[in-house]
């Protein structure tokens, strides 16, 4: 009888781990009681916003999951405070190198899509929310994909209404080695936004508002197929809400933003399997 392939989950943390010991060191501090190391609890934070779930009920499932646990060499499981601390600790900045080697595992063919989508601040019921008459508020967040891969280069994560021309230079300046055309709606028309890529060496590929009979003819030479890519910048922000939640777990906005970043780091990953 042939042994059963591993599962895509195993593989999924096999290759967390794998990055989790190319990111971060082995410990936090020299003081640190060396119970465990940030490699595993990169890979248990990571393992909870992809099942999207709590402490309490990833560290139960995982008594059912010997593989899992062995595949990071985790011994005895840790309290749920104590991955709570990790995910403290741990600063946006780890997250950041962690989600930049997660595209590295990709074929990247250097055509960006920009655009930006909703979440939800908190996980109260529609219904609930209707019949109490509350206001959720929403987290903004822009992701920059590549169109060969689906793959999530980089992200913008915001609590406040700034419009999307203020949000994409940030985007092209931290990535100018990694895109060589930026694809963008209308709500990216800004000469700001053009000049700033021509700068970096990346050609913006951005539809004119038409406000006059010039910028609809610029709009009419725009290679349509190439345009037409800009689509999947939509349909990862779909699949992000659909496979991880579309809303955050954290309370605060710090860790709502880590959250979001972990949740492209698990989209990266994902498709690289």
């Amino acid at each position: 009888m042939q042994p059963l392939p591993k599962s895509r989950l195993l593989r999924f943390v096999e290759q967390a781990f794998h990055l989790a010991q190319r990111a971060v060191s082995r410990y936090s501090s020299k003081y640190s009681k060396q119970r465990y190391t940030l490699h595993q609890h990169v890979v248990l934070l990571c393992l909870k916003v992809r099942k999207n779930t709590t402490y309490r009920t990833l560290l139960d499932e995982l008594i059912e999951m010997p593989c899992i646990r062995n595949a990071i060499n985790l011994t005895e499981l840790p309290a749920p405070s104590t991955l709570c601390k990790a995910f403290d600790r741990l600063d946006m900045a780890v997250w950041r190198v962690l989600l930049n080697l997660s595209v590295s595992l990709l074929p990247t063919n250097g055509v960006a899509g920009i655009d930006a989508s909703g979440f939800d601040r908190t996980h109260a019921s529609k219904h609930y929310t209707k019949r109490a008459e509350l206001t959720i508020q929403q987290i903004k967040v822009t992701l920059l994909v590549d169109t060969k891969v689906n793959a999530i280069l980089d992200l913008h994560v915001t609590t406040t209404r700034k419009h999307d021309s203020r949000i994409a230079p940030s985007l092209i300046k931290r990535n100018p080695n990694t895109i060589d055309i930026l694809l963008g709606d209308k709500g990216y028309d800004d000469q700001k936004i053009r000049r700033l890529a021509r700068q970096h060496e990346v050609r913006p590929l951005i539809k004119h508002r038409e406000f006059t009979l010039l910028h609809k003819a610029w709009n009419v030479r725009i290679d349509a197929d190439l345009y037409g890519q800009r689509s999947q910048s939509e349909t990862v922000n779909s699949t992000l809400k659909r496979k991880y939640g579309a809303f955050v777990r954290s309370r605060r906005w710090w860790k709502q933003f880590r959250e979001l970043t972990i949740a492209c780091l698990i989209h990266n990953v994902d498709r690289s399997l």
